[in-house]
């Protein structure tokens, strides 16, 4: 096991000359080896699966662009980007073709290949690079002293840590503060991917159902794939939700909560509806019987809402109401006349769409 004092790196200022793999050289000197040949590394770097998604999966071009980019930027001595489509297909020529000139154009246009450090002198990325450095030396050392990363793995400490930081991304996706473009916001209202996908997302690890685990297996997945499970339960069902938005008043609020609603439901696969604005309520009840819809979205200002929102919950009886927004000062009230469905910045997207699905019979 690795002694936990930390020695000066003066000893190796010859090689940190050569090699800027910082965290790794603090590693190898706790070693206390004198062959200063074993500080020599050689990193592979490959594009991630995590981030990759089957809606709207040409923006995966992108995501794996700015991987290869930072790995460049990190040093990496060799680099493979993945196909956009290899979560839900078999590559092909054209997805393997993209892959290789990802790297042509980092290459060959932007020339990364011609400068020995492109990010030095970037306040940014050196306190960005430091401040990962020191998290992950913490961590380094609490897996040392927890008998070294087997006896840690065996014990379920790797398993809790890796767990603690999914979850809290998990619910940053539920809840929108992360963003995967195409599949939690910004849906495509109108694809369909059932048809597209032809394997299974290729997922790598042991399964949590062996019988001879010696310790809880990490799970492997990806960051959209409760979002993509949700929508597919739509598109399987053979119906589409309709979502009827019904705007009124305030010109400026009810474009705005129109505009969310609408990439709200879409992460669901549902048809919204939009209008410009009705004169009255009455014209917007009508409407809204016309339509079908299932679900009623009044957009509308936080001021408007305990004013229309009885006439319009009398009108629709037998339709699921959601207000836009999150009237604080008026809750109660419109709550009285049976609306109890409240989308919002603060609102767990995937949770209250998975209800909507639970109500209309969905999945």
């Amino acid at each position: 096991m690795i002694p936990l004092t930390v020695i000066p790196l003066s000893r190796l200022h010859c090689i940190r000359k050569v090699y800027k793999y910082q965290l790794y050289l603090k590693i190898i000197e706790q070693y206390k080896t004198s062959k200063l040949s074993v500080a020599k590394m050689k990193i592979h770097s490959e594009t991630a699966a995590y981030n990759q998604t089957i809606y709207d999966p040409y923006v995966n071009m992108l995501r794996t662009t700015t991987e290869a980019m930072s790995a460049v930027l990190g040093g990496t001595d060799s680099l493979t980007i993945q196909p956009f489509n290899i979560q839900f297909d078999e590559a092909n020529p054209f997805s393997e073709r993209i892959a290789r000139n990802q790297q042509v154009i980092l290459k060959k246009e932007s020339y990364l290949d011609q400068v020995a450090d492109p990010s030095a002198g970037s306040y940014y990325i050196e306190s960005l690079t430091n401040s990962i450095i020191e998290a992950a030396w913490q961590l380094f050392l609490e897996t040392e002293e927890k008998g070294g990363y087997f006896k840690a793995f065996k014990a379920g400490f790797i398993q809790e840590s890796i767990k603690k930081t999914a979850q809290k991304r998990d619910t940053n996706i539920a809840g929108r503060q992360e963003i995967l473009l195409g599949t939690n916001q910004y849906p495509d209202f109108k694809e369909r991917a059932k048809d597209r996908i032809k394997i299974k997302s290729r997922k790598a690890g042991a399964s949590a159902d062996c019988n001879n685990k010696i310790a809880e297996p990490i799970k492997i997945y990806r960051a959209g794939e409760a979002f993509e499970e949700l929508r597919l339960n739509t598109e399987n069902s053979g119906k589409t939700p309709g979502v009827f938005l019904f705007t009124y008043g305030n010109i400026g609020m009810r474009k705005a909560r129109a505009t969310f609603s609408t990439n709200f439901f879409s992460c669901a696969g549902f048809e919204v509806i939009d209008n410009n604005g009705f004169p009255s309520v009455k014209e917007g009840i009508e409407a809204a019987l016309k339509s079908g819809a299932e679900i009623i979205v009044i957009c509308s200002s936080d001021e408007e809402y305990p004013i229309i929102s009885k006439e319009i919950a009398e009108g629709l009886k037998d339709k699921i109401i959601v207000i836009a927004g999150y009237p604080k000062d008026s809750l109660e009230q419109i709550q009285s006349f049976g609306i109890n469905y409240f989308i919002h910045m603060r609102s767990n997207v995937l949770d209250t769409l998975k209800e909507f699905q639970r109500v209309l019979g969905i999945g």
